[in-house]
């Protein structure tokens, strides 16, 4: 006899109680979160950071490696059974700016702050590494802990690969998962898509080069601000006309300089800012096209035109069976309204990308809207304002335990 077959599938015992371990932990993980706040470090070198991560790895059976041209921490864990491997990583980095949130635990050091969340991520990571060496009989395989410096715009998930954290357990990596705690989705909420989830970014500059002259006798000049003028609307013009609609693309200048004073034209004018593009064939078009529509403008006004692109972060593809599986575990782990499937890619950039152009595995989202707040009324990440709900943290921990349980079944 055969029972109904459309009954919802019963929940999996392995995670019954894991978002409740995780919740326990949150004692410690908020006391790391806050004091890694407090003293945010920048770029690649960040030794206070290092030293908080090997001080909450302690004791633990992990085994800990340093990073020879960054502070970075690889963490292996290994279960009790043989098999693959997968990784679990946090960036660490601050920005370069003030902080004006008015918390209790604010940044200590002046023009650097937390303001994308790597304080969380670090936090969560830890208490993750914490729960899952109480979970080691049920391992089979080994979990790396990628604890990174330098993401915001320093390639430091490149410099970890080439000292070879994909293969720290002593072989490749076959998964793996970030979050990023976002201060714009309710608290709680995981969110990603397959393929493209966020945009590569590379970044340009455009020095446009006349004949200065008086402002009254543009005529015994070479005038470089109309030509600039004329490549910040040409640019956005080229976007629309040379790149697929349904493979979007944003084109920005950020920055234009020239002139000292009003009855001066000046000798050079300069432009900057940055390509974002979801896949790498409009990503290679557009390095190519962007100084190519400069020069030729430049000429028309007898300019001389030097144009660079400097590439950055690739696009962050996620791969489409992983990203199921994080979408599966979130609904199961902590409520099903808590999974959500993004319709569309954010044109931010990551640099976690560098490890999913060589293993598949998914980028989400962790919604941390402060309580009473609207999300789309929150500051976001990299305000000067932004605050993060710290009931998420102890989601994240029970995400990231999850992934890897889920991954290296016995």
């Amino acid at each position: 006899m055969t029972g109904p077959t459309d009954l919802p599938s019963l929940p999996d015992a392995r995670f019954a109680g894991l978002l409740d371990e995780a919740k326990a932990l949150q004692p410690s993980t908020v006391a790391l979160r806050r004091a890694i706040h407090r003293r945010p470090e920048l770029g690649l070198q960040l030794p206070e950071t290092q030293q908080a991560v090997l001080d909450a790895l302690d004791g633990l059976p992990i085994e800990t490696t340093l990073g020879t041209t960054t502070t970075s921490v690889t963490g292996v864990l290994r279960g009790s059974q043989p098999g693959p491997a997968v990784l679990l990583r946090a960036d660490m980095d601050a920005l370069p700016m003030p902080e004006n949130t008015g918390l209790e635990f604010a940044s200590e050091v002046p023009n650097a702050m937390h303001a994308c969340g790597h304080d969380t991520h670090v936090a969560m990571l830890a208490g993750a590494a914490r729960l899952l060496s109480d979970h080691v009989d049920e391992l089979a395989g080994s979990v790396v802990f990628m604890f990174q410096p330098g993401e915001e715009g320093h390639h430091g998930a490149r410099h970890m690969i080439h000292e070879g954290v994909l293969d720290a357990p002593g072989t490749r990596v076959q998964g793996a998962f970030a979050l990023h705690t976002f201060a714009n989705l309710p608290t709680g909420v995981v969110a990603t898509k397959s393929g493209p989830v966020m945009a590569s970014a590379d970044s340009f500059t455009v020095r446009v080069v006349g004949k200065g002259g008086h402002g009254s006798m543009p005529h015994n000049a070479v005038d470089p601000i109309p030509a600039a003028a004329e490549i910040v609307t040409a640019l956005q013009t080229r976007v629309t006309r040379s790149v697929d609609v349904f493979d979007p693309a944003v084109v920005t200048v950020t920055r234009i300089a020239g002139g000292t004073t009003d009855n001066v034209i000046p000798e050079v004018a300069e432009l900057e800012g940055t390509i974002r593009t979801l896949s790498e064939r409009t990503r290679a078009h557009l390095r190519t096209e962007v100084p190519r529509v400069a020069e030729q403008i430049g000429e028309v006004h007898g300019c001389r035109v030097l144009a660079d692109v400097v590439p950055g972060f690739p696009v962050t593809a996620t791969d489409e069976t992983e990203t199921q599986r994080v979408l599966d575990l979130a609904a199961e782990v902590l409520g099903a309204d808590r999974s959500q499937r993004m319709p569309h890619p954010i044109m931010g950039a990551e640099d976690f990308s560098y490890v999913l152009q060589r293993v598949p595995g998914a980028f989400a989202f962790l919604g941390a809207c402060p309580s009473g707040t609207d999300p789309a009324e929150a500051a976001p990440n990299h305000s000067n304002r932004v605050r993060y709900d710290e009931d998420a943290l102890a989601y994240g921990v029970a995400m990231y335990a999850a992934y890897a349980l889920d991954s290296l079944r016995r």
